[in-house]
């Protein structure tokens, strides 16, 4: 039987994936000293939470994907289906960018396990925002969450040092290929 985390192993549990989510995002290499100084834990806490850097990581994929598609309904229940859509993918691109530098950093097995872990339920939360953009004629009737998933996979493609300056410009060309033009 599982029992709950004391609060400060879940507020240590917590840190340490924030810090991890920081350095996947920035950093060339994961280092785990770098994420357990960041988190300010030492490196006994940060094994007993996740003993390899695998499992950290994963965890770190896995906390991103269910955020991602978390969002979808809200962002529909507060914007049209194009601003809500617009805004999601806003949200795949830093998404993206934590993926890629998970992916760079596990073994193979691993990236395929957490690659299956996401496909599914990030194409479902893109249904659910085309077909709301369907339904109120904002998005072209012929694409699919598949489409899209294709395209913004090229996301992987781009060098750290052109994230920034790229990546948002992509996903607003997508768009404009995405949007109704009835």
């Amino acid at each position: 039987m599982n029992r709950p985390r004391r609060a400060d192993a879940a507020d240590n549990r917590e840190r340490i994936l924030e810090a991890a989510r920081a350095v996947v995002a920035t950093a060339d290499e994961v280092r785990l000293n770098e994420i357990a100084k960041r988190a300010g834990v030492g490196q006994g806490t940060l094994y007993r939470h996740f003993p390899t850097r695998e499992h950290l990581l994963a965890e770190v994929y896995r906390q991103d994907v269910d955020e991602l598609v978390a969002t979808a309904p809200h962002l529909l229940a507060e914007h049209d289906p194009v601003t809500a859509l617009t805004r999601w993918l806003d949200r795949l691109v830093e998404y993206a960018r934590i993926k890629h530098g998970v992916f760079a950093a596990v073994e193979a097995g691993v990236r395929k396990d957490l690659s299956a872990h996401s496909l599914g339920p990030i194409g479902d939360a893109l249904t659910t925002l085309l077909d709301a953009g369907r339904a109120a004629g904002t998005v072209r009737p012929d694409v699919d969450a598949r489409d899209l998933i294709l395209l913004v996979g090229y996301l992987t493609r781009l060098e750290q040092d052109e994230w920034d300056t790229r990546a948002r410009h992509l996903i607003r060309i997508i768009l404009e290929g995405v949007r109704s033009r009835g």
